[in-house]
Order: structure tokens, then sequence, then C-alpha cells
């Protein structure tokens, strides 16, 4: 008798998990696309990525040289107490310097991935996409866009 009502238990059990899983499924309309992008791929190949990235090693290759300035600069000091007043003077200009190229790197790619994210929203629009996810995060099925996405990408 217990046996048996351990088997009626878990039939139930399965029998109202699959309907559960019926009555998910019935929800997603017949006609729902969704397409996969690997953003990675498309930021890799992005000419604005690759347009700033070589805006960003120039200037750190400028405040490199200016390193190079401040420390003979800084040699140039006989005494002790000239060279700390120098490093530290030249310590906040650092800073300085180094904060504004951080801003500045960050301000743009803020921009540069907004941009992107339009384009994908504007090509899902046009695709007749309902959902577009990170190739990364899909095992299986969706249509890749990454390619047409990769073209418009400016």
């Amino acid at each position: 008798m217990k046996n048996k009502l351990i088997i009626i238990s878990m039939l139930l059990a399965f029998i109202t998990g699959l309907s559960i899983n019926n009555f998910a499924m019935s929800a997603i309309p017949s006609n729902f696309k969704f397409a996969v992008v690997d953003v990675n791929d498309v930021v890799s190949k992005s000419p604005q990525v690759k347009a700033l990235r070589t805006e960003n090693a120039q200037k750190i290759e400028e405040l490199q040289k200016w390193l190079q300035t401040v420390r003979a600069d800084v040699n140039k000091q006989s005494t002790k107490a000239g060279k700390e007043k120098l490093i530290k003077q030249y310590d906040a200009q650092f800073a300085k310097k180094q904060e504004a190229i951080r801003n500045n790197y960050a301000a743009k790619l803020k921009a540069i991935d907004k941009s992107i994210s339009a384009t994908i929203a504007r090509e899902a629009r046009e695709g007749g996409y309902n959902l577009v996810l990170a190739k990364g995060a899909v095992l299986y099925g969706g249509d890749d866009i990454t390619a047409a996405i990769s073209k418009k990408v400016k």
C-alpha cells in the first residue's frame, strides 16, 4: 500500500510538471524569432574601438615622454628638498593627466557602446526579431546576426 502511494505521488508530480511545461511553452507565439550576437567579436572589429585604442595609446606615449622630462628635471635639482618639492608637484600633475586620459577613454567607450547597442536594436527591428541575446549565453538556436552587426558598426 505504501509503495502504491509513492508511485501515485510520483506520477502526479510528473503530470503536474508536464502540464506546467506545456503551459509555459504555449505562451510563446509560433512566429517568435530570436537572434544571437557575439558582442566581443563586434567590439573587437569595430573601427571606433580600434581608433579609440590608437588614440589612447598615443596619449599614454605622450604621458611617458612627459615623465621622462619630469625625471630629468627632478635629477637636475641639487638638493633633496628641491627634488621632493618637484616630485610632489609633478605627482599632482601626473594624477590629473592620468585621470583626464582615463575619463576621456571611459566617456568615448560609453558612447561607442551606446552606438553598438543602437545598431543591434535597429538590426533586430529590421529583421523582425523579438529578442537578441549574447551568443555566449545561448547553447543552441537563434539566428546569428554578428556579421550583419559588424558590417553596420562604424
